[in-house]
């Protein structure tokens, strides 16, 4: 037994705490991206950015209600992305994570425990280091493939920061053999959309996290997959800790209040993502010449979610597609027909207000009850419990 704590104790010589290692999640992604590559952004590429970003906001202009949203304009390369983006990350992955590392305790017989002693914490330092380990693979691709701060949907980066990763901008355009020029144009759009929604719908942030986490908490760790995964361990061999996988660990929970939290998520990401592409399609308008074959592109991508998506759904359990997404775009093109631009808008006052997961099913219908929505608004409490103003992870941060 000693001898395979000291063996353990040197495989887990990297800082870290809590329920996942993310000193660890961070050298790991680095890592991965330095041996992929990680081009540095040119001057060049900085300029260009800015300059997508800043006519993107002029186009946006008569497409929505609000001003912008964007307090800085930004281009990131990979590993930029994951260092300001890591707050959010950590804020969704650890609730799953200390649930993996209990269970993994859990597995200690307990005669086991009684010799372990005081250094039984050493079990939860080898989960976070798994974990960390994993997730900083994910994290790395992941970085190879986002194209924006806010290209799957999630408020991940500093609030009221426009960001694009021009490398994966020209990898993407080459791959639809298109101009760099007009697919940067295009994120940028997007980008910017995002960033008005997101800065002029203050409980937005909150809504959308807590969506994640409350499906998140429903979660189930499947005991079996670890330890299945713990038997590969060699404590003699620190290599072998790379050649385990955690995929299928964590699987969701077969219970109505699962299956709601899920539908509140879905209904939730296809909301956000409808009134970006109903947005940037009305703004692009005549502008691009490829507007409709780069919109197609970009609403496939979000529904099935590229590889790395997919490895990070497989690891902690949770997609992050709006698979109603069609759907809610529809919806959005409605209110704007029965309500104007400000109308439509208005519609973000308050989560209540917002279209269910029913409403998909007949858009035009819900447009139309909406007529009265002035009078509702008006009885409405903006500062009542449960949509509050969140300060966004990085908010006030100088190094951004």
């Amino acid at each position: 037994m000693q001898q395979f704590m000291s063996q353990l104790q040197h495989l887990l010589s990297a800082p870290g705490s809590g329920p996942v290692n993310w000193d660890l999640a961070r050298q790991v992604a680095a890592s991965q991206l330095a041996a992929a590559g990680d081009p540095a952004v040119s001057p060049f590429e900085r300029n260009a950015v800015e300059e997508a970003l800043r006519i993107a906001d002029l186009w946006l202009e008569p497409a929505t209600s609000w001003p912008s949203g964007i307090r800085a304009s930004v281009a990131w390369n990979r590993n930029e992305w994951i260092y300001k983006t890591l707050d959010v990350w950590r804020k969704l992955c650890d609730p799953v994570a200390s649930r993996m590392v209990g269970a993994m305790g859990d597995l200690v017989p307990p005669e086991a425990r009684a010799q372990l002693g005081p250094m039984q914490s050493m079990v939860a330092t080898l989960g976070g280091a798994l974990f960390g380990g994993q997730l900083g693979q994910a994290l790395g691709s992941l970085a190879a493939e986002v194209l924006s701060a806010g290209d799957i949907g999630l408020p991940l980066g500093p609030a009221g920061t426009a960001a694009l990763i021009p490398a994966n901008i020209r990898a993407y355009g080459e791959g639809l053999e298109l101009p760099e020029d007009e697919v940067r144009l295009y994120v940028a759009l997007r980008e910017a959309a995002h960033q008005r929604l997101f800065q002029h719908v203050p409980w937005l942030r909150g809504h959308v996290l807590a969506a994640v986490e409350n499906y998140a908490a429903g979660i189930r760790v499947n005991r079996e997959a670890i330890e299945e995964a713990m038997g590969r361990v060699d404590p003699t061999d620190p290599e072998s800790m790379q050649a385990i996988a955690l995929e299928g660990i964590f699987t969701p929970e077969d219970t109505p209040a699962q299956k709601a939290s899920l539908a509140r998520l879905e209904t939730v990401l296809a909301l956000v993502e409808g009134w970006v592409c109903h947005v940037v399609d009305s703004a692009a308008g005549d502008r691009l010449p490829n507007v409709v074959r780069l919109g197609e592109a970009f609403r496939r991508r979000r529904a099935a979610g590229g590889p790395a998506e997919q490895t990070f759904a497989a690891l902690v359990g949770l997609e992050l597609r709006p698979r109603r997404l069609r759907e809610a775009t529809v919806l959005w093109s409605a209110l704007t027909e029965h309500r104007g631009t400000a109308g439509r808008d208005a519609v973000w006052g308050h989560p209540d207000l917002l279209p269910s997961d029913e409403d998909f099913a007949n858009p035009e219908a819900f447009a139309a009850t909406t007529s009265d929505l002035d009078e509702e608004l008006a009885n409405f409490d903006f500062s009542a419990p449960g949509a509050p103003e969140e300060q966004a992870p990085g908010e006030g941060d100088d190094k951004s």
